[in-house]
């Protein structure tokens, strides 16, 4: 009996065959470089055209912030991975503590450093993920599932949604009609069928990569952690991010090295605190009072930033 192509055709965007390379097992190395730098620069655009659903989704974010929630992102493989990297990052590039943005992977956090892919197909684990990590009405969960159908993830928006929790989806091909009607938000940037065939590690990953970069970055400036586009809630945990701190505030308010860490120091380690400190002329318990009145916004607190120098 013959087959049509619908039998062995999967509908999701991400595990159909892309035509651009379907040669490019016999390519050179640098034709392979190529075609696959042709791919990833398509993945921008397509990032672009969902800006409207990303700023909703950073809309969500501040406001489960602002009701004391976290904004958890939940994911199996490549996309627990990346959602978990994310969450990794927020503390010491926002000072924010380490349950404020939490990352959930199928399989935990081994699965991290060696493949468990089996662990996606595990509905009750999913479930279970979202009780270990205490989620709350506040919080806002933010699936990433690159297919839109892995079922840990499907499992977890839906324990999320019971408890009353905001949800979204990060998705790179159409989610089931389910999440489609029941989660607060949708991302879907359709990069298209991988210059290999159903590998979401490439132009999928770097969509996903994008988008969470937009929303943790998004939301932290939106609550003020960033004057202008310096971080100053940054955590000098590193030799490089000291240095960092202490020309932050070197140049927000014109003073040497050696007085911009004394700021820090008497500010006990808090760039932002420091800048106030320093641009008002006060000391650290009424710098704390104007930031308090000001919402932590620097801006409010101690005027606008200098201008960027030309390079």
């Amino acid at each position: 009996m013959t087959r049509s192509s619908s039998d062995y055709t999967d509908p999701r965007l991400t595990e159909q065959r892309n035509p651009r390379t379907e040669r490019i097992d016999v390519a050179s190395a640098l034709e392979i470089v190529d075609l696959l730098n042709a791919e990833d620069a398509t993945v921008a655009g397509v990032v672009h055209a969902v800006r409207g659903d990303v700023a909703r989704a950073i809309d969500l974010v501040v406001g489960a912030f602002g009701r004391g929630g976290r904004l958890i992102y939940v994911g199996a493989g490549t996309s627990g991975r990346l959602g978990v990297l994310d969450a990794s990052e927020c503390p010491p590039t926002f000072g924010t503590p380490p349950e404020m943005v939490v990352g959930v992977i199928a399989g935990g956090y081994q699965a991290l450093v060696k493949s468990a892919e089996g662990a996606e197909d595990d509905v009750n684990a999913g479930m279970a993920a979202m009780d270990q990590v205490r989620v709350a009405p506040a919080d806002f969960v933010l699936g990433i599932a690159a297919s839109g159908t892995t079922p840990f993830v499907r499992a977890a928006l839906s324990r999320a949604q019971t408890i009353g929790a905001g949800t979204g989806l990060l998705s790179c091909s159409d989610p089931p009609r389910v999440l489609v009607d029941t989660c607060d938000v949708l991302i879907l940037p359709k990069v298209g069928p991988e210059a290999l065939t159903g590998s979401t590690r490439m132009k999928a990953g770097t969509a996903t990569k994008l988008v969470l970069n937009t929303v943790s970055t998004g939301a932290m400036i939106r609550l003020g952690r960033a004057y202008g586009n310096l971080m100053v809630d940054l955590v000098a945990l590193s030799d490089k991010l000291r240095d960092r701190g202490e020309r932050i505030v070197m140049e927000c308010t014109g003073v040497d090295r050696g007085a911009a860490r004394r700021a820090i120091e008497g500010a006990g380690g808090s760039v932002k605190l420091a800048i106030v400190m320093a641009k008002r002329g006060v000391g650290k318990p009424e710098a704390e009072r104007l930031l308090a009145e000001a919402g932590g916004f620097v801006r409010q607190a101690a005027g606008d930033p200098p201008p960027v120098s030309p390079a």
